[in-house]
């Protein structure tokens, strides 16, 4: 599933055929653009390997960040810290 997390705000916005339908959903929220990052997560896989740190929103070179991969590892903690406490850590669906 595509989402995309709000760092500072501690807010996810889920779902969508593209991570920008949920930057949209959360920039009319009041979310800044700065502060989001998209990832995908994957139910079943364990807390490990449910997240997926790619997303084209988190090209921004300005800010350090060159690919689709989210790289700084204090940033990557914050998304997994953010995802694990409101949609889990992995476990299966049902």
């Amino acid at each position: 599933m595509k989402y995309v997390v709000d760092v500072e705000r501690g807010l996810i916005a889920l779902g969508g055929e593209l991570h920008v339908e949920a930057v949209e959903a959360l920039l009319e929220a009041g979310s800044r653009q700065a502060d989001l990052w998209g990832a995908n997560y994957y139910p079943g896989r364990g807390p490990e390997d449910c997240i997926e740190f790619t997303s084209l929103i988190n090209i921004r070179p300005a800010s350090g960040n060159r690919g689709i991969e989210i790289r700084d590892p204090a940033l990557r903690e914050k998304v997994r810290a953010i995802t694990h406490a409101l949609l889990g850590e992995g476990e299966p669906l049902g």
